[in-house]
C-alpha cells in the first residue's frame, strides 16, 4: 500500500520536476552571478525551498545584508506556505503523524499544494514524500545544472537564461491579474513602490525593500478590496 502511495506520488510530481528542472536553471546562474558557488547555490535550494524566498535571500546576501534582514524577508514572502498548510491538513489521512506532517511541509509549495488539494479524498504520507522528493529533486538538479553554467557560459548568454526565474513570476502573476482588480492592483501598486525605493531611497537594502513592499502592498489592498464573509445571496461560503 505504501509503495502504491510513493508511486503515485512520484507520478503526479513529473510535471512540477519538469518545470522546477527548467526554472531552478534561471537561480542557479542567479545564485553564481551573486558570488555564490555550485554547492552553495544547491545548498540553497534544498534547505529553501522557495523560489522567490531563494531570490531574495540571494540578493540579501550579495548586497551584504543583515541575518535579521534575512529572517524578516523569508517571513514576509513564504508566510503563505503556513496558510497552505493549513488548508492541507484538512485532507490529510489519520496516519499522518505529528512527525510525518513535519516531514510533508518541508515540500509545501505552491505546485505540489495545489495538486495535493485537487485529490479526491484524503492524501497519504507516501503520497506526499513521492511527490515532494521527485520535485524536490527537480529543483536542485536544476539549480546544479544552472549554476554549473553559469560559471562557464559567457556572460551574455548566462544574463539571457537569468531571466528564465523571472519569467516564472510573470507567469504566475499575470493571469489572475488580468481576471482580478485586486491582484493587478497588488502588482502595480507593489512595483510602483520597488521602483520609488529603488530610486528613491537607495539607502534601504533590497530586503527591506521586499518586507516593505510586501506589508503596505497587503495592507493597502485589504483596505480597497475587502473580502465579504457571505455571498451575495446571503449564504455563508463553505
Amino acid at each position: 500500500m505504501k509503495g502504491r502511495h510513493f508511486l503515485k506520488g512520484l507520478t503526479h510530481g513529473i510535471p512540477v520536476f519538469l518545470g522546477y528542472l527548467s526554472v531552478s536553471f534561471g537561480f542557479g546562474i542567479l545564485a553564481v552571478k551573486s558570488g555564490l558557488t555550485v554547492l552553495e547555490a544547491a545548498a540553497v535550494s534544498l534547505f529553501n525551498l522557495t523560489s522567490a524566498g531563494q531570490a531574495a535571500g540571494v540578493g540579501i546576501i550579495a548586497a551584504g545584508g543583515s541575518i535579521t534582514e534575512m529572517v524578516l524577508a523569508q517571513v514576509t514572502i513564504n508566510l503563505r506556505y503556513s496558510l497552505m498548510s493549513l488548508s492541507l491538513s484538512q485532507k490529510l489521512d489519520k496516519s499522518f503523524t505529528t512527525p510525518r506532517r513535519l516531514i510533508a511541509s518541508y515540500g509545501i509549495t505552491d505546485e505540489i499544494f495545489a495538486i495535493a488539494s485537487a485529490q479526491p479524498g484524503v492524501v497519504t504520507p507516501w503520497y506526499m514524500y513521492g511527490m515532494i522528493l521527485i520535485s524536490t529533486v527537480g529543483w536542485v538538479l536544476g539549480t546544479v545544472l544552472g549554476a554549473a553554467a553559469g560559471s562557464i557560459l559567457p556572460a551574455e548568454i548566462s544574463d539571457s537564461l537569468g531571466i528564465m526565474l523571472y519569467g516564472m513570476f510573470l507567469a504566475i502573476i499575470l493571469p489572475p491579474a488580468r481576471k482580478e482588480k485586486s491582484v493587478l492592483a497588488a502588482v502595480i501598486i507593489a512595483a510602483a513602490m520597488s521602483c520609488g525605493i529603488y530610486f528613491l531611497l537607495p539607502f534601504i537594502s533590497s530586503g527591506f525593500s521586499v518586507i516593505i513592499c510586501g506589508i503596505v502592498t497587503a495592507a493597502v489592498c485589504a483596505l480597497l478590496f475587502p473580502r465579504d464573509d457571505e455571498e451575495p445571496d446571503g449564504e455563508v461560503q463553505p
